[in-house]
């Protein structure tokens, strides 16, 4: 597929609430009218950033987890990949997962690696340990959650069997207006760096904690410029469509992967 379309869900959140935050975003679903390949929901969308797990954490269960069987229903509707991460308990450990899930039902799962040591969530949540690359309608896709875009290492693209790893990073997120303006930067640092197309959800809002969200969900192409802003402290839904071939003619053209280090991630 030369092209990828992707759509941002930039939307509120109930917080501790997955039932009213699932219907909520049934309402941003049930606006989508055009084609897309993959929609994005933020980080933790159905709890807020939650450290409460007790309450938030859903019991994983790839047959019976509510939020699971949810996204799976709206993949097959919409025919696209919907992705976010949720709060799960899996066997008295809890993580905050990312669930990649098909139109077919099948889904793929990734534990945020990077756990926010300033707001405790190492001391709730566990660590994951694997990346994760999707491939999804000709394209390679890496998805990863908030606080891991701040380390550059675990967001490398790298050649393997002299082809690039992705060709698409994913953020979903729950990023305060605090450090809103170290966002921005580095989703422009991220796209340029790795040669590739980013594109990040993030919530806007107030959560139970009374931070504020003015989410500045972007798509950006590899030269890091902005494709497209949504709009700040807005709720928002937009469908952006990245080239494949405008992708690999720059890739092409200015061969920067080729001089990269290489390194192993222990």
């Amino acid at each position: 597929m030369s092209q990828l379309k992707v759509t941002i869900i930039q939307t509120d959140l109930i917080w501790e609430n997955p039932n009213q935050s699932r219907a909520h975003i049934e309402k941003h679903f049930s606006s989508i009218h055009e084609k897309t390949d993959i929609v994005l929901l933020p980080e933790m969308f159905t709890t807020g950033f939650t450290m409460n797990t007790k309450e938030a954490a859903e019991t994983f269960d790839s047959g019976k987890m509510e939020t699971l069987n949810w996204m799976r229903t709206w993949a097959k509707k919409l025919d696209a990949v919907i992705t976010g991460s949720v709060s799960v308990d899996e066997n008295g450990k809890h993580y905050n997962r990312l669930l990649w899930v098909r139109p077919d039902g099948t889904f793929s799962k990734y534990d945020k690696r990077h756990t926010f040591t300033f707001a405790e969530e190492d001391k709730h949540y566990a660590s994951g340990s694997e990346l994760l690359i999707e491939e999804w309608r000709g394209w390679k896709i890496c998805p990863l959650i908030c606080y891991d875009l701040r380390f550059p290492v675990w967001n490398r693209n790298r050649l393997v069997d002299s082809k690039p790893m992705y060709d698409v990073l994913i953020y979903v997120a729950n990023w305060p207006m605090v450090r809103r303006e170290p966002w921005k930067k580095l989703l422009l640092a991220r796209a340029i760096e790795n040669q590739c197309y980013v594109v990040a959800c993030n919530r806007v809002g107030t959560d139970g904690n009374q931070h504020e969200y003015t989410g500045d969900s972007s798509f950006i192409n590899p030269r890091g410029e902005y494709l497209h802003e949504l709009t700040p402290s807005k709720e928002e839904l937009v469908t952006v469509a990245f080239s494949k071939d405008e992708l690999e003619d720059f890739r092409r053209k200015f061969p920067v992967l080729n001089d990269a280090d290489a390194f192993s991630l222990k």
